[in-house]
């Protein structure tokens, strides 16, 4: 049974060096461009759905695209974006190869939807970047906002106690303080001044 399915894999493989010897050389490159693109994009995309990117060092040319600044060369140019464009390139040469006479506009084609394919992509993500920061909590937006005692806070900035406040639609239990000459009870309403330090919110009853 072994040696019929060894006989099968190099009968398959003799058959596909055949038909790569009788292409055209500008097919054969679309080919050759295709099938790595296409297994190293299949893989990053299992990788990034599994959570593995993190590990593997691809992640960091992902993240430091987006963080690099606004649509600026460097977010543009990394390989993630080069095999989106290699990807699109090569199928879009093997599917019209045959169809179209002129190889000059098939090439031209194929760059066109190439460009498409990393510009898409590229757009698509940094819109899901986006609305992942907006939904990350950060303590600078509890500024303004209406929280309620959660633990007393005393008088004068005499210590802190916690209120709970709602952000992006999710509550968090956050240290407080006060510069008030009274006790702010739990149960409270009360409004974020300011942050001291690190985590310490500056309130005021309401």
């Amino acid at each position: 049974m072994k040696s019929n399915n060894r006989i099968i894999e190099f009968s398959i493989i003799f058959i596909a060096m055949e038909l790569f010897d009788n292409m055209d050389s500008m097919l054969r490159i679309f080919w050759y461009i295709a099938i790595p693109s296409s297994l190293f994009f299949l893989g990053q995309t299992i990788m990034t759905f599994v959570g593995l990117d993190s590990g593997d060092g691809l992640d960091a040319d992902f993240d430091s695209d987006l963080d690099a600044g606004d649509g600026g060369p460097s977010q543009i140019f990394s390989l993630r974006n080069l095999i989106n464009f290699l990807l699109g390139f090569s199928w879009t040469g093997v599917s019209l190869y045959n169809k179209i006479d002129n190889k000059f506009y098939v090439g031209l084609i194929a760059t066109v939807v190439g460009l498409i394919f990393l510009f898409l992509f590229f757009f698509v993500i940094r819109q899901l970047k986006k609305l992942a920061e907006d939904n990350s909590f950060k303590l600078q937006n509890t500024i303004e906002k209406i929280g309620e005692v959660y633990l007393t806070i005393p008088a004068e900035k005499k210590g802190s106690g916690k209120i709970l406040i709602s952000v992006n639609g999710a509550m968090h239990e956050l240290t407080a303080a006060t510069e008030e000459n009274v006790n702010l009870q739990s149960g409270s309403l009360v409004k974020v001044l300011r942050i001291e330090g690190d985590n310490l919110l500056i309130v005021k009853p309401i």
